[in-house]
């Protein structure tokens, strides 16, 4: 009987031991830690719920879960685990994203192991067929919704034509974004997660931090509108490809035509597109969050472990080269808050040749289609226009027709 630990007794964590205790698969649920056992009263575990981390590192403990999430204590618990001999199962992509290479090279050392497949889109087998199926193949690209939450929140502002903040609210109200939603809405949970798949995809080390990345907390109305003028849909992106030896990557809002795979992925769903140079496009969809979606992963993970599953990976690879700017010429969607139109009109035109312009002055904007222009000219105009002091604002989406 191989007995199991679990760090967190919250959604997923639930979630998971529901799992255990429902199929018989020589697995034994030993103990859970939770911060306060006094809100576990009437848990049907409560007899092996603990506050103790001691408690985790005992001889009779062989896979170590952990699911309390963030950077600490997380990271503390999982390379004692590690060093302790312990195979550790996490859905930690903050913890991943930041310490993956260092815990890998420790769970190597100690000939044990370390899955994390829950950690980027939730029910979805990701990291399996990246690691496994694919690795005949040398991946050019990667593009997937990868944040739950912002999906859902976009969802409800295309199809309720809603406001940012109503539709934040409801996803709130709903559980599906947290009491401080910063890290999805911001984009960083979506680029943690795209810094795992590209390292894994590329073999290079891809931080996240040294890419463009942008969140949803600037889309209004306007913007959901003018996208469905354009036949399309908002949709935040992560986005990588490799190419001559470097690495494009991003996380940012992108008008997605509505015909496209990416425009039928709504509410709480993840999508990712790999594309191989064998195998062609594959597309990964299901449920990015939630809590059977990923408790199917992390469960996955822990029978694995069981069937001495080697790690075919270390996460030691050179620094990857990030380009700051997409090879892909397309069209663009700039949202200008002026203070003098005719001075920005005039620095439009200058600028752009191949353009349409639409001014409210009522509200002060002008609203930009730009046609088939490179993503560093858009950002050089776009950073001379800020300086201008008749610019108060100004935002620019690509608009993807794949």
């Amino acid at each position: 009987m191989i007995s199991v630990a679990v760090l967190g007794n919250g959604v997923v964590g639930s979630g998971v031991c529901e799992l255990i205790n429902k199929n018989d698969n020589n697995i034994k649920l030993s103990k859970i830690l939770v911060k306060n056992i006094d809100k576990h009263k009437n848990d049907k575990n409560h007899n092996i719920i603990t506050d103790k981390i001691e408690d985790i590192f005992g001889k009779d403990i062989d896979i170590v879960v952990e699911l309390i999430g963030g950077i600490h204590p997380a990271y503390e618990y999982i390379k004692k685990s590690l060093n302790n001999k312990k195979h550790v199962i996490t859905a930690n992509k903050d913890l991943i994203s930041k310490y993956g290479e260092e815990l890998l090279e420790i769970a190597y050392q100690n000939n044990v192991k370390l899955y994390f497949e829950a950690s980027v889109g939730g029910g979805i087998p990701i990291i399996k067929n990246l690691k496994n199926y694919l690795a005949s193949n040398e991946i050019k690209s990667i593009k997937g919704i990868l944040n739950g939450t912002t999906n859902f929140i976009l969802t409800k502002m295309d199809k309720e034509k809603t406001s940012y903040t109503n539709a934040l609210k409801t996803a709130q109200e709903l559980g599906f974004a947290e009491a401080d939603p910063s890290s999805d809405i911001k984009g960083y949970d979506s680029a943690r997660k795209l810094s795992i798949l590209s390292t894994i995809a590329y073999e290079k080390k891809v931080n996240w931090e040294n890419f463009k990345v942008e969140g949803i907390d600037d889309i209004t109305e306007t913007d959901i509108k003018k996208a469905n003028e354009l036949g399309g849909v908002i949709k935040l992106l992560g986005i990588s490809n490799f190419e001559k030896g470097k690495i494009y990557a991003s996380v940012r809002p992108v008008i997605v035509t509505k015909d496209s795979e990416f425009a039928k992925i709504n509410n709480e769903y993840n999508s990712i597109i790999v594309e191989g140079d064998s195998v062609g496009r594959l597309t990964f969809t299901g449920k990015g969050a939630g809590k059977l979606p990923t408790a199917t992963a992390v469960y996955s993970d822990i029978v694995d472990s069981i069937q001495n599953k080697e790690n075919s990976f270390l996460f030691n690879y050179e620094k990857a080269f990030i380009e700051n700017h997409s090879s892909e010429q397309c069209d663009w969607y700039i949202k200008i808050n002026y203070k003098n139109s005719h001075k920005v009109l005039n620095e439009l035109t200058e600028h752009f040749k191949n353009i349409d312009l639409e001014v409210n002055k009522k509200t002060n904007q002008i609203l930009v289609i730009v046609k088939s222009e490179h993503e560093e000219y858009i950002n050089a105009v776009s950073n001379k226009l800020l300086q201008s002091q008749d610019v108060k604002s100004l935002n620019s989406l690509m608009i993807l027709n794949n």
